[in-house]
């Protein structure tokens, strides 16, 4: 049980701390942008030829179970407003060792999400200019986002808003392409008419078994990283106890329309097995309706979707600093804020440790290749993540039974839910381990959580993490923590 924690010192002055320059609808953009990732615009091409029609079952899946560690993260954030986020929610709840491994375990998702859509970028950017060194676009992204980020928390929110709106705007503009292209017959030049029967009448819904259904998890669950990224936004949030839920529970809605509904059409168009693994299926689909314009404005949507993805990470990895550098478990400097409230030394260090992305793309044969290597290691790191915050919904409601009873924003299946994810978090640890082009990132996990352990190790005895970071009635003796209503 954590140690009460001393009476607080004289509050820093306002300049000191995160301002709330985020507004509901930047909130409501961050959530769906970060439910639309580069996994869904790259790398379905690759999930689609491992599970055929069947995809459409495996998004289905993982938009459901990630729904109920969403809505856990909501009710916990809003039992507690002095959260800044699900890292201090952790730290409270089980313990400071747990927000240190929230923290730095995020920190490195992003880093490595990052890297993944650096790679992405060069392999867009190719479609344009073939003879461009891949090296170029990459660290021109690094360069313009940490530019960008540097001015202030609500460019970041602009940028996401933005970000969110250009890839709507394009799902939509190829669900609505491709319902006229099944509605009229359209036919190919390999003389394939787009049709519904593609889903089914080739091998039928699971053409490569139970087997191919399970491979098709990888990339799939990596479309979904990001989606618990308004969890990192509560210290800049304007009303999180109205904005928080809102956009927690639109993610089916999201789920249903941008995954099921433009994989629907794409695979009535194009015969699942015609689809290229290599490239994005957004892309060719445009390119096979005659609209070679179109193709390169989509082309552009999906780079954009990397560039947002990789904002968003710039943006969480450097919360995450400043969090661990208030509580003494990253260097101080990462928690001093610029004159624009931005933690600038946080933003450079993240933004350094993203170059190593354009050595990945000279390190195998193709993009899809590095990005199928990335996309496993964030994979599995988020998955950590993701059990942490069920973990610490587990013993929020032992706990703290009032605050459950007490909340306007409580998780739906309560304990039983939470069971029933961390089941299929562990399931799907085992797919990963299956498959040979996965196996190896898997080698990685106890490298990275050996290193945490002897940094922990280190901080204790520098006396380090002998006190939470938030404020949790019962356990540390404070001043009781205030339910959302």
């Amino acid at each position: 049980m954590p140690e009460p924690t001393a009476p607080a010192a004289a509050a820093p002055a306002p300049e000191d701390h995160l301002q709330r320059g985020l507004s509901n609808r930047h909130i409501q953009l961050i959530a769906i942008g970060g439910a639309i990732g580069t996994g869904l615009f790259l790398g379905s091409g690759r999930t689609i030829s491992l599970a055929g029609p069947s995809v459409l079952l495996v998004y289905a899946v993982i938009g459901f179970m990630l729904f109920f560690v969403m809505r856990a993260m909501g009710e916990m954030l809003l039992s507690n407003l002095e959260y800044k986020s699900f890292r201090d929610m952790a730290a409270d709840i089980l313990g400071p060792w747990a927000g240190f491994l929230t923290g730095w375990t995020y920190w490195f998702c992003w880093i490595v999400t990052g890297i993944a859509d650096v790679v992405a970028v060069s392999g867009y950017v190719a479609f344009w200019a073939p003879d461009l060194p891949r090296w170029l676009p990459a660290l021109g992204l690094v360069v313009l986002l940490l530019a960008l980020n540097l001015v202030a928390v609500r460019l970041f929110g602009e940028l996401e808003f933005w970000f969110a709106i250009v890839k709507i705007v394009a799902i939509v503009a190829l669900i609505a392409v491709g319902v006229v292209m099944i509605s009229i017959g359209f036919q190919g030049s390999d003389g394939v008419t787009a049709s519904l029967s593609h889903l089914y009448a080739d091998g039928g819904f699971f053409p490569h078994g139970f087997t191919g259904f399970l491979a098709g998890f990888q990339i799939a669950i990596f479309a979904f990283v990001g989606i618990e990224l308004v969890g990192t936004t509560a210290a800049e949030t304007r009303d999180p106890a109205r904005t928080l839920p809102r956009a927690i529970n639109a993610i089916p809605v999201r789920v249903l329309l941008f995954y099921l509904g433009a994989l629907v059409v794409i695979m009535a168009v194009t015969p699942w097995r015609s689809i290229d693994p290599g490239e994005s299926p957004f892309v060719a689909m445009f390119a096979l309706a005659g609209l070679p314009a179109a193709a390169g404005v989509i082309n552009l949507v999906v780079l954009t979707s990397a560039a947002s993805s990789a904002n968003s990470g710039i943006f969480s990895t450097s919360r995450m600093l400043y969090g661990l550098a208030e509580d003494r478990e990253a260097p101080r400097s990462f928690g001093r804020l610029s004159a624009r409230h931005v933690p600038a030394r946080g933003l450079a260090f993240s933004c350094a440790c993203l170059l190593p992305g354009v050595v990945l793309l000279y390190a195998g044969r193709s993009v899809i290749e590095a990005f199928t290597l990335v996309t496993t290691v964030a994979t599995l790191l988020f998955i950590v993540v993701w059990t942490v915050i069920l973990a610490s919904y587990l013993v929020y409601r032992r706990r703290s039974p009032e605050l459950h009873a007490a909340s306007a924003f409580r998780m739906p299946g309560g304990r039983v839910m939470c069971w029933v994810v961390l089941a299929f978090f562990a399931a799907m640890v085992v797919v990963l381990a299956l498959e040979p082009d996965t196996r190896a990132a898997l080698l990685v996990m106890p490298v990275w959580f050996g290193v945490l352990a002897v940094a922990w190790v280190v901080l204790r005895r520098r006396g380090v993490g002998a006190r939470p970071v938030g404020a949790s009635a019962g356990e540390t003796g404070r001043e009781p923590v205030r339910a959302a209503h």
